[in-house]
């Protein structure tokens, strides 16, 4: 059973932004201020990615631990519509595999990044660091967990 009315859940899922949510602007903020220029959710993408670095032939996906489901203490299962929100996690992570699939055979260099790696200042710096590192390097691809699952 949910803890709130149908109305109050309606109004808290439709408050769920796709672009701009927090952790992806900590992440833009800190790259931006260490010299970074990029584009925001590009939708000629596949995927739309949150940001695209052109120069380095590079994207970065922030990903919510809710919707795309890395196992952290946020990734909970609500308790009712089960087999509904099952299909819907098993379809977001197929969908999130087709794009950097396609996005690594299109010559792009993909970065994913889990928000709760990016909630505590000190794990944002880390991020921040790792993703500046990465840009810089010849490496395809980047992921980047959570400092521990429990986060």
């Amino acid at each position: 059973m949910d803890k709130v009315d149908k109305a109050t859940r309606s109004r808290i899922m439709a408050s769920v932004h796709r672009r701009d949510t927090m952790p992806e602007m900590v992440l833009r903020r800190g790259l931006h201020r260490d010299g970074f220029r990029y584009r925001i959710d590009v939708r000629a993408l596949p995927g739309s990615p949150d940001i695209a670095f052109p120069k380095y032939g590079a994207v970065v996906f922030v990903h919510g631990c809710f919707w795309h489901r890395h196992g952290c203490i946020g990734t909970t299962m609500p308790k009712t519509n089960k087999a509904f929100w099952r299909r819907k996690f098993e379809a977001n992570q197929a969908r999130d595999e087709q794009a950097i699939g396609d996005l690594l055979a299109m010559g792009w260099r993909v970065c994913i990044i889990w928000e709760c790696s990016l909630k505590s200042p000190v794990n944002a710096v880390r991020t921040i660091r790792k993703v500046e590192n990465w840009l810089r390097s010849d490496r395809r691809k980047l992921e980047i967990p959570p400092r521990s699952k429990h986060t």
